[in-house]
């Protein structure tokens, strides 16, 4: 794969998850604020519109400027990273870039609204709401934590 190629469909996919991301919290808001829910699978999964002005599980509200400056600042540290270290390697470069599109998807509403439309409800585990950019940092973190458990295996049996 040419590494052209290998930038312009990491964008295309940072792009699609992003557009994904903000399509689906208009529809939520649309469908669902103020206080209504809906079953997506019942007794597993319903969809109510929360508005989250904190980090993960609506921890530490009201921080918005400090939350938008840290994912900013790490949302440019991954892109850096991206795209001047990581390009060797496949996996590692999908990981950040997965997880950079849920920091940013998060971050234009933290910057537009002031806080972060969350509408995925799992009704079987007492869970936070979350999104699909929440979903996004999750497996990317996930993907790039078995990467370099995998690469730090892979160069124990080289040594």
């Amino acid at each position: 794969m040419k590494l052209k190629s290998k930038n312009f469909w990491s964008v295309v996919m940072i792009i699609f998850i992003i557009a994904f991301d903000q399509i689906t919290k208009y529809f939520a808001k649309s469908a669902l604020y103020p206080d209504k829910a809906k079953n997506f699978i019942k007794g597993f999964v319903e969809f109510r519109y929360t508005e989250n002005t904190g980090a993960a599980f609506s921890l530490f509200s009201g921080g918005r400027w400090f939350f938008i400056a840290l994912t900013a600042l790490v949302a440019v540290c991954i892109l850096v990273y991206m795209f001047t270290k990581a390009e060797k390697n496949l996996w590692l470069f999908w990981s950040l870039g997965v997880i950079f599109s849920g920091a940013a998807g998060n971050l234009i509403d933290r910057i537009f609204l002031g806080y972060v439309i969350d509408f995925i409800n799992p009704t079987f585990v007492n869970f936070a709401v979350f999104n699909i950019a929440d979903c996004a940092v999750t497996l990317g973190t996930i993907s790039l934590i078995a990467c370099l458990v995998f690469d730090m295996f892979k160069k124990g049996e080289r040594e």
